[in-house]
């Protein structure tokens, strides 16, 4: 086959056959297609679109440029979680235990964060030995003696998507709906899963923006899973605000323990049980979604979703020293808070910005070279259609340097907007589709 005439065959809106698509992503993988030529191909892509069987074949052939983990040997159901990442989202924190503690195996292969969003293995590195990196024997060990692991994409799973992840971040072209799910399902299905449930996020802090573009992705994702045979419901979750309280690597495990101890509620609490009673559910331990979440709520209760994450964390290296006693954790050098010069109701968050603040103080990556402070980040005291007092404490930064705060704060600042007249609170869970 011929690379310039498939480029040319995508660039005029024909659609790739099956072979044609199995010959790009292993050619490419072999080094055998340059990035030039690749990157032409990625652009054809983004701008003419794939089919839905075009689309579940790119999965394919990524999801088979590498190993596919048999899990046959684990008892019970493998039902996983993927979010489309957000600003304070850790519910994969705290549903891995709730699930494994309602009997149902997550075998959960995570990401790294970049730019505004978090990242679910930089959150758990800021517990001190905690390990990402398991071997793929390590990792059924540690699924098969406590029912959740939780580790990063090894050498061996879906190396195209490395690879060609990489390329569409530097080309722009990371808003395909066809590459995003080639990438997103040839990881998990790798996994080894029997279901999968998704939170696709809609806002100004989600990578869709309109609810209706997280719709379509929702849609595509959920076309492929089941053309694997995968079982899957997707949630359409708001992102135009923080989730939770806490944004930063340390703060996140922290307010993770909070909920996971019954501490603390809120749309945190809500969104992370509707997810484990969605998984509850799939992995056949629940007869409905809302059953599943009587039984998550359970787990909290009992104490036991709280010990199965210690467990996890001791299992994959992690001290749990600052599990048990997290008011242990070393402080940030400076600790400032921001106090509002309005009264009012709080009308909208850039929540986009507030994900930069954060990565300004030290919490995330402006490129992937870039070492992440674990201790930094924000403590986000206000909710969209709050009611606040001027000279209230809106917000709290944590940094090694005072410059960083103030680059912070100003970004914190300019991203809310009051209102004197009283504003709607914004629907945590827009749309479940089965």
């Amino acid at each position: 086959m011929n690379t310039v005439e498939l480029i040319i065959k995508k660039r005029t809106g024909k659609a790739f056959a099956k072979e044609e698509i199995n010959f790009l992503i292993n050619s490419y993988t072999k080094s055998k297609i340059p990035d030039y030529q690749f990157s032409a191909l990625l652009m054809a892509i983004l701008l003419k679109g794939m089919s839905k069987a075009e689309t579940s074949y790119l999965t394919k052939a990524m999801l088979h440029s590498g190993k596919v983990i048999d899990l046959s040997s684990i008892k019970g159901p493998k039902i996983d979680k993927h979010s489309t990442g957000g600003v304070g989202d850790k519910t994969s924190l705290i549903l891995a235990p709730i699930v494994a503690a309602a009997g149902v195996n997550v075998p959960m292969i995570s990401g790294r964060g970049l730019g505004h969003t978090g990242g679910t293995l930089d959150k758990l590195e800021s517990i001190p030995g905690f390990r990402t990196d398991l071997s793929l024997k390590e990792y059924k060990s540690v699924l098969k003696e406590c029912g959740a692991v939780l580790i990063g994409q090894t050498k061996d799973i879906a190396p195209a998507d490395k690879l060609i992840y990489s390329l569409r971040d530097v080309t722009g072209t990371v808003e395909s709906i066809p590459l995003i799910t080639g990438s997103i399902m040839s990881k998990k299905l790798a996994e080894g899963i029997d279901g999968l449930v998704l939170d696709v996020k809609t806002g100004s802090g989600a990578f869709m923006r309109e609810t209706k573009d997280a719709i379509e992705l929702a849609v595509s994702l959920m076309n492929t899973a089941k053309a694997f045979n995968i079982k899957v419901i997707a949630f359409i979750t708001d992102m135009n605000q923080p989730l939770g309280n806490y944004i930063g690597n340390w703060l996140e495990v922290y307010e993770s323990i909070k909920v996971l101890r019954g501490k603390q509620g809120g749309d945190l609490l809500d969104l992370s049980l509707n997810l484990s009673g969605a998984m509850i559910y799939l992995g056949g331990k629940a007869g409905s979604i809302k059953k599943g979440i009587e039984v998550a709520k359970e787990q909290i209760n009992n104490g036991k979703a709280f010990e199965k994450f210690v467990q996890m964390v001791k299992l994959q290296g992690g001290n749990t020293k600052f599990i048990l006693h997290p008011e242990k954790y070393p402080k940030s050098k400076f600790i400032r808070k921001i106090k509002t010069e309005k009264s009012g109701y709080v009308k909208s968050i850039d929540n986009y910005q507030i994900g930069m603040a954060a990565l300004e103080l030290g919490a995330g990556r402006k490129t992937k070279t870039d070492i992440i402070d674990p201790k930094a980040g924000i403590i986000f005291k206000i909710k969209l259609g709050g009611k606040i007092k001027k000279g209230q404490v809106i917000a709290e930064l944590h940094s090694q340097s005072l410059d960083k705060i103030s680059t912070a704060k100003e970004l914190i600042l300019s991203a809310i907007k009051y209102s004197k007249q009283k504003t709607t609170k914004p629907k945590l869970i827009k749309k479940i589709i089965k």
